[in-house]
């Protein structure tokens, strides 16, 4: 399997690529995907680090793993191509954005336009199998994913953490937030959003004022 990401990631994930967790759990990926319908597309499993530069990287969206419903994920968390109708998580945070930074519902659900200006969309685990949500969890996408959340804490200064439900709250231990600032709150899925766990938490002004204090520029979202 090729692995198309920015060349800037190549070193500082080198000791994960050259590992045998992660060779076990790419040929595990390629059986999958030569015998199962899997999601996102072989060619945008590492998506999020294609887009994203490792030295531009100033924000991370953290999410659990890809949507499983066909079309739907292409390798950036909460993501979806343009064009494809927004899931239900994707419109409690376009919501939340409305509110937040008074900005028009978008049309598009393709959050590229994020990661052109340094947000990392990562998902704990980057595959699934169709309708299969959390199939292919514990399989070594936690680790490898673990790894570079303290790579990028370890390595750099000022970024923003923004971990969204239970499942990524547990990254939390990875992340230095006297280095850095750490966001949480509910997930945007219904089930929490629903609850008061989602709405109000005002992430993304929070995130911008930070960037600025830091120096550094703020997300156009």
């Amino acid at each position: 399997m090729t692995l198309e990401i920015h060349p800037s990631w190549e070193k500082p994930l080198q000791t994960e690529f050259d590992s045998t967790y992660f060779k076990q759990l790419i040929n595990f990926i390629a059986s999958e995907y030569k015998f199962k319908n899997c999601f996102p597309p072989k060619t945008d499993i590492f998506n999020a680090f294609s887009k994203c530069s490792y030295d531009n990287v100033n924000v991370v969206i953290l999410g659990q793993d890809p949507y499983h419903r066909e079309g739907q994920a292409h390798g950036l968390s909460f993501s979806v191509p343009r064009g494809i109708k927004h899931p239900p998580s994707l419109i409690n945070i376009f919501k939340e954005l409305q509110e937040d930074v008074k900005i028009s519902y978008p049309a598009s659900g393709n959050l590229s336009h994020w990661t052109q200006q340094g947000v990392l969309l990562l998902n704990a685990t980057l595959t699934v199998r169709e309708n299969e949500p959390g199939s292919h969890q514990k399989k070594g996408w936690e680790k490898f994913t673990d790894a570079i959340l303290k790579k990028l804490s370890d390595e750099k200064e000022g970024l923003v953490f923004i971990l969204w439900g239970g499942f990524a709250k547990k990254k939390e231990k990875y992340i230095d937030s006297e280095r850095h600032l750490v966001l949480t709150s509910g997930h945007p899925s219904p089930l929490s959003a629903n609850r008061g766990y989602w709405f109000g938490n005002m992430h993304f002004s929070l995130c911008n004022s930070y960037l600025k204090n830091q120096g550094k520029q703020s997300i156009e979202w």
